[in-house]
């Protein structure tokens, strides 16, 4: 089928996307290649890390890449609720704001609870404004093809069982028959059915049924009757002989559903699958680009959604009252601004965000604890730089490190952390003192962490942070720090 892409738009668009910040060479047109010489499949749900890792890009520029055209309108953002167990698309989503914290797969039939770092992914869909492709009309897709690239995750995003099978490859060669079925309509699956069991599936709803496969062959057809209704099969199950065997369903409801029926052998087992890296949410939601382009995505309802880790940044200001006495109010405002932007600066530098000022702190997060420790030695020598250019010490900055897990909320309309692993970070930087980094145990022991303080003056310790009623290892990162 002829590729139809809208010139103009995509002209549009590419203008804007270029516009947006500098790229390295040849970034904006391998997008451009992308959207005009690939197939359906390759521009629809797109990894970033995967585009990334085929073209020898930086990985953190990929995701900048498609942050941005998303946000000038070349592709859709999809938030996509994966199942660890049978690679399932369970719910895809145009906004963070649709996910909920908890889902349930029609497939397996099993409940999970979503967690911004496992299951969430985050891809990207060429825009139907600037080319229109089959996926961006599912409903409009052959039935296999529905079930095997739409409902189950395709090339860009591959579930794979622990003997490195596809689960989607499998999913396909296992599914003797699928189709879809009309409201009201009754459906004739003829098959040979040898041994093992017939799952009867759909993939967006829990109507199932499983018939055993048992007994002396026979090669007089069998006939199996089943209804399905809202949410289930009626019988739930039955039993045939090796041999032909027909698949009557009646689909009593006023929807039309899709049927799929698989044979599997006897010894057949659910594993929990290997996704290939992909673009998780809780990276998103600590990637500065997606903070300042898509301010208006939050978290629906106050449970939040839990992230298993994050290392989270407190800084703040010692003797920041007393400057404003010396200095002034005026000139003490715009030296505490000029402090945030290098602050920013380094927690964009090492692949951060910033969450919230709070007074003359900062709160920032980090997916990965050295990143956050490049961050915060960045944060010392920047703020250094800004004393010698000032020609006097007035800012004096104080850090605290700690990593765990956390719960993603949106609080007066912002994306947020809270949870205890906010709480500890918090009080580790109240232990520092003047040009000191304190990091707990967790974030020290963490890969190459410890390689980035070996030139520092590094003491282990224990605190009894204050409110949380225990003590904790911390490590006092003590060192002048030096401008760069």
């Amino acid at each position: 089928m002829e590729t139809k892409i809208d010139e103009r738009a995509l002209d549009e668009r590419l203008a804007a996307l270029e516009a947006a910040r500098a790229w390295s060479p040849r970034t904006t047109s391998r997008l451009e290649t992308l959207v005009r010489s690939r197939d359906d499949e390759a521009v629809f749900r797109v990894n970033p890390v995967k585009f990334a890792a085929e073209r020898n890009m930086a990985e953190a520029e990929a995701v900048d890449l498609f942050l941005h055209a998303a946000a000038v309108g070349l592709f859709a953002m999809d938030w996509l609720l994966l199942c660890p167990m049978c690679s399932c698309v369970v719910g895809s989503f145009g906004s963070l704001r649709a996910v909920d914290n908890h889902y349930h797969c029609s497939m397996c039939q099993t409940d999970y609870e979503a967690k911004l770092d496992d299951y969430i992914a985050v891809t990207f869909t060429v825009s139907p404004a600037i080319r229109r492709i089959a996926f961006h009309d599912p409903a409009g897709l052959p039935a296999r093809d529905y079930l095997v690239k739409y409902r189950v995750t395709g090339a860009h995003l591959a579930g794979r069982t622990p003997d490195g099978l596809i689960w989607g490859d499998l999913v396909d060669q296992l599914t003797r028959v699928v189709s879809y079925m009309a409201p009201r309509e009754t459906v004739r699956h003829e098959l040979t059915a040898h041994g093992g069991f017939l799952l009867g599936y759909d993939t967006d709803s829990d109507a199932g049924f499983v018939i055993a496969i048992a007994g002396e062959p026979t090669e007089e057809l069998q006939t199996v009757r089943l209804e399905y209704q809202d949410g289930r099969c009626e019988p739930g199950g039955g039993k045939v002989r090796p041999g032909p065997v027909v698949i009557q369903i009646t689909n009593a409801t006023p929807r039309r559903g899709l049927t799929a029926v698989a044979e599997l052998p006897a010894d057949f087992a659910r594993c929990q699958l290997t996704y290939e890296p992909f673009l998780t949410a809780a990276r998103v939601l600590t990637t500065q680009t997606f903070r300042d382009l898509f301010r208006a995505e939050v978290i629906r309802g106050t449970e939040g959604i839990g992230v298993t880790d994050i290392t989270l940044v407190f800084t703040d200001l010692k003797g920041s009252t007393a400057l404003y006495e010396w200095v002034g109010d005026l000139n003490a405002l715009a030296l505490v601004q000029r402090h945030f932007e290098r602050l920013r600066d380094a927690t964009v530098r090492h692949r951060g965000t910033i969450i919230k000022t709070i007074g003359d702190a900062v709160m920032s997060a980090f997916q990965y604890p050295a990143d956050a420790v490049r961050a915060a030695l960045a944060m010392m020598a920047g703020v250094e730089v800004l004393n010698v250019d000032i020609g006097e010490r007035n800012l004096v900055l104080k850090i605290g490190i700690h990593k765990g897990a956390a719960i993603a909320v949106t609080h007066n309309d912002r994306l947020d952390y809270f949870g205890r692993t906010v709480n500890v970070a918090a009080r580790v930087q109240d232990l520092a003192d003047a040009d000191e980094i304190y990091l707990t145990r967790e974030v020290y022991d963490a890969s190459g962490v410890a390689a980035l303080l070996t030139s520092l003056t590094v003491e282990s310790g224990a605190a009894r942070l204050k409110g949380l009623g225990q003590e904790m290892a911390v490590l006092r990162v003590k060192a002048r720090p030096q401008p760069v």
